[in-house]
């Protein structure tokens, strides 16, 4: 397909909670909105949810369309970049927002559990980036922005494979924005508080009454509040930011 001059955007975990909003704050008349979404224990669930985002983004204006793919797999990561590449020309945008989570405390997880969460929320921004970075070097211009969590760079107990998978994010973050910052490539990464998702919605009460407590602002964040930061960071204002971590918590972590 012939590049029509919009900016294309890629979501990975677009079709719902963080990854949804994101799309649906980027949707426009001069956007394409592309975003994966891989559930293999629910696929009906997950295609639902990713229509929902479809939906939502031609609501708000803009042009959206969902992917499956699972981003944990290079074959299915270069399968994915390149039907968006065939449909849209080019891409100015990523955003790594896909994560899963399976906690339990260090001395009792799973070795496999260890494995899908370290695949899914490093290696897949991991794949993403080194296939979008050769992509963006060529064109000299590009924003990558990969969504970490407060968590890793304060931990957490009972959730060391999403600590240590958000931990690299961040390192991952800083070691890309300095290679790819001398061809115009700005890379970033957002480190949410706890937001109100799905991923959080299983909490339990006291948990949650725990994590009000230690927030400044007495109140958690909303998906929307990720996403005004995401799109800030995708912007020419933003030009002149690279290798940042920026916390959207609440004051949670200071």
């Amino acid at each position: 397909m012939a590049d029509n001059g919009k900016r294309v955007i890629i979501v990975t975990g677009g079709s719902r909670g963080i990854g949804r909003a994101i799309c649906v704050a980027f949707a426009g008349n001069d956007t394409e909105v592309f975003f994966n979404y891989f559930s293999p224990g629910d696929p009906e669930g997950e295609k639902t949810a990713a229509a929902e985002t479809e939906k939502m983004i031609a609501e708000a204006g803009g042009t959206g369309k969902g992917l499956w793919a699972d981003i944990a797999s290079r074959d299915e990561t270069n399968a994915f970049f390149d039907q968006v590449l065939e449909e849209a020309g080019h891409i100015d945008v990523l955003v790594n927002n896909a994560g899963i989570t399976k906690d339990a405390l260090i001395v009792r997880m799973k070795e496999a559990d260890w494995d899908a969460v370290l695949n899914v929320n490093l290696k897949g921004p991991f794949n993403c980036i080194q296939i979008i970075g050769k992509i963006m070097m060529k064109q000299r211009h590009g924003r990558i922005i990969n969504i970490a969590s407060i968590v890793g760079v304060t931990g957490n107990a009972g959730q060391a494979n999403y600590v240590a998978s958000k931990a690299g994010i961040i390192g991952l973050t800083k070691t890309a924005a300095k290679e790819l910052a001398p061809r115009g490539v700005t890379v970033n990464a957002v480190a949410p508080g706890f937001i109100v998702t799905d991923m959080t919605a299983v909490v339990p009460e006291k948990a949650r009454e725990a994590m009000l407590g230690q927030i400044p602002m007495g109140r958690p964040g909303q998906a929307e509040d990720i996403a005004g930061v995401v799109t800030f960071l995708a912007s020419e204002q933003a030009a002149y930011i690279t290798g940042q971590v920026i916390h959207v918590s609440g004051g949670m972590y200071m």
